[in-house]
């Protein structure tokens, strides 16, 4: 009987059993969840990333995005002003003010 093939979030999901501490695969698989509707997970994934890849710019405007479509706007607005000091440190300019956009629509 041939081998069920995985599914992108399975593979995802070994690639960060592997490598815990790697962004990439993490973040992959924190959007993957989002794509699936499994905000949780999402969350779970995104907290893990910034906790141990605080520089990984990228993650806090998704995840922000994810909390305001949760009306989780307190949350996304905390997740918002970390990530702008974290471009700013990176001297990220353009993902700074795509943040500094969305968190000026949640005010």
């Amino acid at each position: 009987m041939p081998e069920q093939k995985k599914t992108r979030r399975e593979m995802l999901e070994e690639f960060v059993a592997k490598k815990p501490d790697d962004p990439f695969s993490r973040y992959g698989l924190a959007m993957e969840c989002i794509n699936s509707g499994d905000t949780a997970a999402a969350g779970d994934h995104f907290r893990a990333l910034l906790e141990r890849n605080a520089d990984y710019v990228p993650a806090y405007l998704m995840y922000a995005q994810m909390l305001a479509r949760e009306s989780r706007s307190e949350e996304a607005r905390q997740v918002l002003s970390i990530g702008i000091t974290a471009a700013a440190k990176k001297g990220d300019q353009h993902a700074s003010s795509e943040m500094e956009a969305l968190l000026t629509d949640l005010r």
